[in-house]
C-alpha cells in the first residue's frame, strides 16, 4: 500500500499517548509500504524537528503554520474568535489552507492508496467529497472527552468552556465521523460508543499496543521501593484533574500507613496545580529522558483518572515493566483487562487507597499481578497490534474499490 498519513501538531519528541500510538504504528508501516507523514505545527518553523522527523520517517512533509507566537493570552484570544466557528476549537485551531489544499491536491491526483486522518483534529483539512479511501484513526470519542472534562473541571469559567466545546463537538463528531470511508477505533467500547454515529461495519478496532522490548530489562527486576508512580503529560486536564484527587483523597490515607512511601508524579509540563502538589512525600518530576528509569524504581503505578477516552497507553507500559497498576475503571476503559488478576480497579477513593497499601506491603501480590499484567502486555506488542491497523486500512480500500460511483 501507499499510504498518506495527516498528522495535526508535532510527532516528536514521542511525549504524549497519542503520539506513542502514532509513531508506533507509523513506524512498523514504514517497515512494509511506502508511507508519506505529513506533520504541521503551529509557530516558526523548528529545522530541528523537521530534520528529526525526516530522519524516522524519510520523505516526510513538515509545514509551520506560524499563525502567531504562543501563550495562555494568545490562545484565550484564538478561542474568544473561535466561539462563532460552527467547528469545535479542538478541530478548527489544527485547520489550515496550506494544509488543505495539499491534501486537496492529493485528493485530485490520486496520489496515495489510503489517507489517514491522524485524530479527529485534524479533519478538517479534508474536503466534503473524498476521492481516496480515506480513514479516520479516532484515539478518542471526543465528545465523550469533553463532556467528562466540563464535568469535573472545578473553576466557573472553564467548566462553561469545556461545555461549549462538548457541545458543539457532539455535532461536529457525528458528521465528520460519518464522512470518512472507515473509522479505526482504538477499543471495543469507543467502537461501540461510534456506532451511534456510523454504520458498525465501517469501523475497526485496533487495540492500544506497547513496546515489549524497551521494558523487558525492568521487568525483569521487581522493585521493593516503596514508589508510588503517576505517568503522564502534566499539561492535561485529564492527568491534572487525576493526581489532584489522589494527592487530596487517596495519598493521605497511603502515607498513614506506609510512612516512608513516595509518590512520583513524571510527565511533562506540569501546570502550576501539579508543582504545588510537591511536598509530603510527592515529587515532580517534569519532563524525563526515559520513563523506564522511573518505572526500574516503581512498586505501583496509578492511574487514579476521572476524565478520559481512548486508552491509556501508560497502563500497557507499566504492565510492560511488570508493574502492578491501580487504577479507576475510567483509567482502565477500553483495556482487556481482568481485575484483580493483572490489574486492581477502584472507583472511591478509600478503596483505591487501600488497593495501593496492600499492593505496597504485599511483594508476592505486587509480584503475581505484574507477572500477569506482562503477560497481557506482550501480546499487545506493536509488531502484533500492526496486522490489525494494515487489515482496516485494506478494508477501507476494498469498500471504496467496491462502491458505485
Amino acid at each position: 500500500m501507499n499510504i498518506a498519513w495527516v498528522k495535526a501538531g508535532k510527532l516528536l519528541p514521542v511525549d504524549t499517548g497519542g503520539k506513542l500510538r502514532s509513531f508506533n504504528l507509523l513506524r512498523q508501516l514504514a517497515n512494509r509500504h511506502g508511507v508519506t507523514v505529513l506533520t504541521y505545527y503551529d509557530g516558526p518553523r523548528d529545522r530541528a524537528y523537521e530534520s528529526d522527523v525526516a530522519r524516522e520517517f524519510p520523505g516526510a512533509i513538515t509545514l509551520a503554520t506560524a499563525r502567531s507566537a504562543n501563550g495562555s493570552l494568545t490562545e484565550l484570544v484564538r478561542y474568544a474568535r473561535a466561539l462563532v466557528a460552527a467547528a469545535p476549537y479542538a478541530v478548527e485551531k489544527f485547520t489550515h489552507p496550506a494544509v488543505r489544499a495539499l491534501v486537496d491536491t492529493w485528493m485530485r491526483t490520486r496520489a496515495f492508496d489510503v489517507i489517514v486522518c491522524d485524530f479527529l483534529s485534524a479533519s478538517l483539512n479534508f474536503p466534503e467529497v473524498l476521492q481516496i479511501p480515506t480513514v479516520l484513526f479516532q484515539h478518542n470519542v471526543e465528545t465523550e472527552l469533553w463532556r467528562r472534562q466540563a464535568r469535573f473541571e472545578p473553576h466557573p469559567v472553564k467548566r462553561a468552556a469545556f461545555r461549549i466545546e462538548a457541545f458543539k463537538m457532539a455535532r461536529y463528531e457525528v458528521a465528520a465521523v460519518a464522512r470518512f470511508h472507515h473509522v479505526i477505533a482504538v477499543s471495543e467500547h469507543d467502537r461501540q460508543l461510534m456506532t451511534r454515529m456510523v454504520d458498525a461495519e465501517r469501523i475497526s478496532v485496533v487495540p492500544t499496543g506497547v513496546d515489549i522490548a524497551r521494558f523487558q530489562a525492568v521487568a525483569a527486576s521487581p522493585s521493593s521501593t516503596p514508589l508510588v508512580m503517576y505517568l503522564g503529560s502534566m499539561d492535561w486536564e485529564a492527568n491534572i484533574d487525576g493526581v489532584e484527587w489522589f494527592c487530596a483523597e487517596m495519598w493521605p490515607r497511603v502515607r498513614a500507613a506506609v510512612p516512608n512511601a513516595e509518590f512520583r508524579i513524571v510527565g511533562r509540563n506540569p501546570a502550576a496545580r501539579v508543582q504545588r502538589l510537591a511536598g509530603n512525600g510527592v515529587t515532580v518530576t517534569g519532563t524525563v529522558p526515559s520513563v523506564v528509569d522511573h518505572l526500574a524504581e516503581a512498586a505501583v503505578v496509578v492511574v487514579p483518572l476521572r476524565i478520559g477516552g481512548g486508552t491509556r497507553l501508560k497502563i500497557f507500559e507499566a504492565m510492560g515493566a511488570a508493574r502492578a497498576v491501580v487504577s479507576t475503571t475510567v483509567g482502565a476503559e477500553g483495556l482487556e483487562v481482568t481485575p484483580n488478576e493483572d490489574i486492581m480497579l477502584c472507583d472511591d477513593a478509600p478503596a483505591f487507597a487501600d488497593a495501593v497499601v496492600t499492593l505496597l506491603r504485599d511483594e508476592a501480590a505486587r509480584r503475581r499481578i505484574g507477572a500477569a499484567a506482562n503477560a497481557l502486555a506482550d501480546r499487545h506488542d506493536w509488531s502484533r497490534v500492526i496486522s490489525d491497523f494494515e487489515q482496516s486500512l485494506a478494508r477501507a480500500i476494498a469498500a471504496r474499490e467496491s462502491a458505485p460511483a
